[in-house]
């Protein structure tokens, strides 16, 4: 590694080039030309849904010659000007009435489109609990009661997502629905693990091929109370999406965007322009938070202690999207993420590992609720936190991430990214400290 660098700041160069990989203005123009190249005959509807999709917009605005028209919901804070297509911004996780709204509008947009319009779908992460339109029979209150329990329960978010799908009037398919005859084209920004379209914002307008049992299996197994209405709707399957095949279905054409692979691999080019190795984990790690700041851990000291499976200095380098599981009431007060979660985790079991830094956040810019990216962990981090009063334990059983970090002065904060592709991990190891034999 070059001795003229920090530690945090090459952290923070990595993190700032996997967030600039996936900005909109810079990823989705070049899906652009050749739609340019073949404008629609009829209407360019442009429709969107996601916490990077105001910036989506923007980007087709300022390439797209021809008139168009439009509406997307992005989360509170993250919407920019827009000239043609209207921008609104709803809440999320919990979703909200604004997001209903919307819904509703962006389903009465496409009403009475012939073959010749062509709808230009935006997606990207967090999409679906800015769309959260209740199937005929549930309200929008049985939707947010089932999404907190769900949140609280440990469920992936492929788990999450195959249940809003089976519960909503606009997921799983059925906006897509709604647009036929006009073709549909989604250009697709990925925060999850796989980068499954039918997971990004519970795929909208991507046909669907999982079904009302595996949903009804998923909230079964997690313990989530289920009010009757939607219990029936499960299991008599009157919930259905719409499946591969559906005649309903218009044309549809998917195009990824951006990826966390790709992001990622924007992070590793600048350690390696540092002389500092990187080895990719993997771009879709899932699993409790905890769990996985203990696993990494683990190999972290073997490769500071013993030069394995790694020398150093080196980086190891992971996204994906790891869960929390809330552990009794007082868990829920604490104010974390499953990024400062994983670091606290990360922290405890190394104790002061001398040479092993970290830096985890979301690169949406918002962990879990609050308006922290993620946080640095260094190797007096929990010194500096005991010598503060802060027992680090606790804090960990408590989910207080955000507590035990801003204590400390070392949260991320970067505000509104205007992008999402998930969690990033890098956990660098210096080779100053003499290894074991």
């Amino acid at each position: 590694m070059n001795a003229s660098l920090n530690p945090r700041t090459l952290l923070r160069e990595m993190f700032d080039a996997a967030v600039a990989a996936a900005q909109p203005a810079r990823c989705v123009p070049p899906h652009l030309a050749d739609l340019l190249a073949a404008p629609p005959r009829g209407r360019l509807i442009v429709l969107g849904a996601g916490k990077a999709s105001a910036a989506m917009a923007q980007a087709v605005e300022a390439h797209w010659p021809g008139p168009l028209s439009g509406l997307v919901v992005t989360r509170h804070g993250h919407a920019v000007p827009c000239r043609h297509i209207e921008i609104v911004e709803a809440a999320h996780p919990v979703p909200d009435a604004a997001g209903e709204v919307a819904a509703r509008r962006m389903l009465a947009m496409v009403q009475g489109l012939g073959p010749e319009d062509r709808v230009l779908c935006l997606i990207s992460g967090g999409g679906s609990a800015l769309l959260p339109l209740p199937l005929h029979g549930l309200t929008l209150a049985d939707k947010q009661a089932i999404h907190r329990a769900l949140l609280a329960s440990g469920a992936t978010i492929a788990e999450m997502n195959c249940v809003r799908r089976h519960l909503s009037a606009i997921k799983g398919g059925r906006l897509a629905a709604a647009c036929a005859p006009a073709q549909v084209i989604n250009l697709v920004l990925s925060d999850v693990p796989g980068d499954d379209p039918i997971d990004i914002a519970s795929g909208p307008t991507v046909a669907d091929p999982s079904t009302c049992a595996q949903a009804l299996e998923i909230l079964d197994r997690h313990a989530i109370a289920l009010p009757a209405p939607v219990r029936r709707m499960l299991e008599c399957g009157e919930a259905e999406s719409l499946k591969p095949g559906d005649p309903r279905l218009p044309p549809i054409e998917t195009r990824l965007v951006a990826t966390p692979q790709a992001a990622l691999e924007a992070a590793a080019e600048v350690a390696r322009r540092a002389g500092v190795a990187v080895h990719l984990l993997g771009d879709a790690i899932e699993g409790e938070a905890r769990e996985l700041g203990r696993v990494l851990a683990g190999i972290a000291r073997q490769v500071s202690r013993r030069g394995q499976p790694f020398a150093a200095p080196c980086v190891l380098l992971s996204g994906g999207e790891t869960t929390v599981t809330l552990r009794g009431p007082e868990a829920r007060q604490g104010r974390g993420g499953r990024n400062v979660e994983f670091l606290l985790a990360l922290g405890l079991a190394l104790e002061g590992e001398p040479g092993v830094q970290a830096l985890a956040a979301d690169t949406d810019g918002i962990d879990g609720r609050e308006p922290v990216a993620g946080a640095w962990l260094t190797p007096d981090s929990l010194a500096r936190a005991r010598a503060l009063g802060l027992n680090p334990r606790r804090c960990l059983e408590a989910h207080d991430g955000h507590g035990f970090f801003g204590a400390l002065g070392d949260g991320v904060v970067t505000g509104p990214t205007l992008t999402n592709v998930n969690d990033f991990r890098a956990i660098l190891i210096d080779a100053d400290r003499p290894q074991e034999g």
